[in-house]
């Protein structure tokens, strides 16, 4: 029997914020590659993941989720940078996902689906969260609404933080792609870096420990990023990292009393950092103030934004 040909292409993965992309791509690739966290817009960067397979490799393009702006007085630079961002993942890809959660589709799905109308890609619908449908029977409703009008390829109810219906969506996905060969070593996960990788982990801390608006005036930059290696413990990486806030008063809540929390996002970061690495690590953080550093299209180029 002819064994299937072997495809490889670039798939955008869109969709509003906090609907589960993240998570759905480290699982497709087997591995942490996105942050996550209970919050929304916690992915702010386009980033690679890449998910092979026998018969081909899916090139995962993570991005921020598509908002709207409708509420908010003024967007800023940021929002607009993770906005145009998302959109500009579609430029270049051989097809599309749009994910949404299980049960709701919101005014935010429509925008998401109106982006991806332009980019002339197949597109597949991944409802996600099926988990929290014990009766699968009430899913129906939903999924022939979100369906209804909307040109889709195929339709595929997923959880992926229970890895449950991706061996479906891998088939369909690798079905929409080009025939060619793979594009990167079936080792390689992502195209970005460990330094950037080791940012975004203290990123996910900061997400994690704090008050509900407090991050979103965060960012990290990695100051130093050092390999040592010794005869008794072998290689370590020695990181330096920067959490800047926009005021003084967000300083001090980021430290905590007596440097706690400061000490708990650390060491929280470094215990992810040793486990996507695989070598020990010595994490050095440091809080800084940057007046409206989210606003400031300046700032954000020299903090690695860019859309």
């Amino acid at each position: 029997m002819t064994p299937p040909p072997y495809r490889t292409g670039h798939v955008a993965v869109i969709g509003r914020p906090n609907v589960g992309k993240s998570t759905l791509i480290n699982a497709l690739v087997g591995a942490k590659v996105s942050i996550v966290s209970p919050r929304p817009q916690t992915t702010r960067h386009r980033l690679l993941g890449i998910a092979s397979f026998p018969d081909g490799q899916l090139l995962l393009v993570d991005t921020p989720g598509i908002h709207s702006d409708k509420g908010r007085s003024t967007a800023s630079a940021m929002h607009r940078m993770m906005n145009r961002a998302a959109r500009g993942a579609l430029e270049g890809v051989d097809a599309a996902m749009l994910v949404v959660r299980a049960g709701q589709w919101s005014d935010e799905d429509g925008l998401a689906y109106d982006a991806l109308k332009g980019a002339a890609v197949p597109v597949a619908l991944v409802v996600n969260q099926v988990d929290r449908f014990p009766d699968k029977t009430a899913l129906l409703p939903f999924l022939k609404e979100a369906a209804e009008g909307r040109d889709f390829a195929s339709v595929h109810p997923v959880s992926a933080l229970k890895r449950s219906g991706l061996q479906p969506l891998v088939k369909t996905m690798l079905g929409l792609l080009p025939e060619q060969p793979a594009l990167y070593a079936e080792d390689e996960m992502t195209d970005k870096s460990q330094r950037f990788l080791a940012g975004e982990l203290v990123r996910e801390q900061l997400m994690r420990q704090l008050g509900a608006e407090l991050p979103y005036a965060t960012t990290v930059e990695i100051e130093r990023f050092e390999e040592e290696s010794s005869p008794k413990s072998g290689p370590m990486y020695r990181i330096g990292a920067v959490i800047w806030v926009e005021r003084e008063g967000q300083k001090a809540i980021v430290i905590g009393k007596g440097g706690s929390r400061l000490r708990e996002i650390g060491s929280k970061a470094r215990q992810q950092m040793e486990r996507m690495f695989g070598v020990k690590v010595f994490l050095e953080t440091w809080v800084r103030v940057r007046q409206g550093w989210s606003d400031d299209e300046a700032a954000l180029k020299a903090f690695g934004y860019s859309d």
